[in-house]
């Protein structure tokens, strides 16, 4: 990737962050970076191909995480499943981005995806059954909180708790 292709992208992580996903077209990011929508596609293709490049560093920032949480506490899903949800709760229209719409996968590093989820793979001893349940408890609870469906006042933090001990407490 270019540098410019670089400060493309951190633009349109900018907007997509401060202002969310409806505030990233290509003409607004062409503003944000001092150009014109039409030099962007010297860089990239569509808008589409912008999003991919983002869900790569999504992709590549969740490895990264999940990494350092598995680093730190080897086999431990509450590790994982806390450092998940900081993560999702921290970057929350790039966490959309990437689980709510339809990637390119050709398009991304190869290997990205599967870097991300080794350390749950690692945690659940390679049981892809178990990786993809307990992903799927992680990824459920973080979308219900960010999208602001939990009662008033539930304690979320308990819910993730309840959550995490019914997969066990130290490994699944």
């Amino acid at each position: 990737m270019t540098d410019r292709a670089r400060q493309i992208i951190a633009a349109a992580r900018t907007l997509l962050e401060t202002e969310g996903p409806e505030a990233l077209t290509m003409r607004r990011l062409a503003d944000s970076i001092g150009t014109t929508a039409p030099s962007l596609y010297k860089h990239f293709p569509d808008k589409s191909s912008v999003l991919t490049a983002l869900a790569g560093e999504v992709l590549r920032e969740t490895a990264e995480t999940l990494e350092a949480a598995e680093s730190a506490a080897p086999g431990s899903f509450p590790a994982l499943a806390t450092a998940y949800r900081a993560y999702a709760m921290a970057h929350p229209h790039l966490y959309r981005l990437t689980t709510e719409h339809l990637v390119d996968r050709a398009s991304l590093p190869p290997g990205l995806e599967q870097r991300a989820a080794a350390p749950l793979f690692r945690a659940v001893d390679g049981d892809q059954e178990r990786a993809r349940a307990a992903w799927a408890f992680a990824h459920g609870m973080v979308v219900l909180e960010l999208n602001g469906r939990f009662p008033p006042g539930a304690d979320l933090s308990a819910a993730w708790s309840a959550g995490i001990a019914a997969f066990g407490t130290v490994r699944l």
